[in-house]
């Protein structure tokens, strides 16, 4: 239970132009947006222990043009070859090469697997163009991504056993056995560890620290990223919530965090006490004394499962774990 935080309520905190987006309706976990205002939203997760509102539909891919007065979410085009049945995507990450091409990687659950697609983004079509899929006997129990080129990345485990029991398990005992890996085509390993629950990564806009989210130890990780890429342990925020993924704003380095007030609401669902959303701002966060505020609060009235908040020139986007999706004016 205080793994969990499942006594906690919270008190509503609104933002005053907030609008559920339109076709949304199976959740938005994670959403990542180019320095160009357009946002990439995956939606369709189909987890273990998670409600799920379309479990038959494959999951989707979604954008937004941030920049338009009244943006709306597309379905993005998957290549032909690529098994879109069984597309079950997680955390997403972006990356503009050199060369203005970008590419995005997306976890994926096919048959409750962990893989990583890559695919290449195509602006003009509004298509994914799938390059490969990468798999790997360390990439276990993938959650989030954040990409370090076109062909490598940091990935977080969140569990160390893939079987549902088995994770139950694992969080029930507490073990701390979750880890951060680092992917290349040259090199494949374990550079952080001793998480109960490693969700959420990303990168300070600097790109010189990494910062992971643990959901079950309500914490965030900052930790130094070094030339052969390994991990060292900076500092650690403690927060009075579960932290799901981690968007950074590029000109401030903010850390946005999308929240679970209360776990077990999310893993019990009952529709008498839905399972709330919370969204977090972190100022300074390598600071003596981060600024921590609640910027919206909700008890699962208008959005259920809060996973990310992610900000675009004034402009925020809160996405659900298996709900819907909210765009506001900040």
């Amino acid at each position: 239970r205080n793994r969990l935080n499942a006594s906690r309520e919270i008190a509503p905190v609104t933002l005053p132009n907030c609008r559920l987006i339109k076709g949304i309706e199976a959740g938005s976990e994670d959403i990542d947006i180019l320095p160009n205002g357009l946002a990439f939203i995956s939606s369709g997760l189909k987890y273990p222990g998670v409600k799920s509102y379309a479990p038959d539909k494959p999951g989707e891919i979604f954008l937004m043009d941030l920049n338009e007065d009244n943006p709306r979410a597309v379905e993005l085009r998957v290549s032909r070859g690529f098994d879109l049945a069984s597309f079950n995507p997680h955390g997403i990450s972006t990356y503009i090469d050199r060369d203005d091409t970008v590419y995005l990687f997306v976890v994926n659950h096919p048959h409750q697997k962990s893989l990583v697609e890559l695919f290449k983004f195509v602006e003009d079509d509004n298509s994914l163009v799938h390059l490969k899929t990468i798999r790997h006997d360390l990439l276990t129990s993938v959650n989030d991504i954040v990409a370090m080129g076109p062909d490598s990345f940091y990935a977080t485990n969140d569990h160390y056993f893939s079987d549902f029991i088995l994770m139950f398990l694992e969080m029930f005992l507490g073990l701390t056995w979750s880890n951060v890996v680092y992917y290349s085509p040259k090199e494949v390993k374990e550079v952080a560890s001793g998480f109960y629950s490693a969700n959420g990564i990303n990168i300070s806009p600097d790109r010189k620290y990494i910062y992971v989210a643990d959901v079950f130890d309500h914490n965030i990780h900052v930790m130094e990223k070094h030339a052969n890429w390994t991990l060292t342990h900076v500092k650690m925020l403690q927060l009075d919530t579960l932290p799901d993924n981690l968007s950074i704003d590029p000109h401030t380095g903010d850390v946005w965090v999308g929240c679970h007030p209360n776990g077990l609401k999310l893993l019990y669902n009952d529709p008498e006490n839905l399972p709330a959303s919370e969204v977090l701002r972190i100022q300074n966060i390598l600071s003596e004394e981060p600024t921590v505020t609640c910027v919206y609060a909700d008890n699962g009235s208008v959005l259920q499962g809060s996973s990310v908040a992610s900000v675009y020139e004034g402009k925020l986007l809160i996405g659900t774990v298996f709900h819907r999706a909210l765009y506001c004016e900040l």
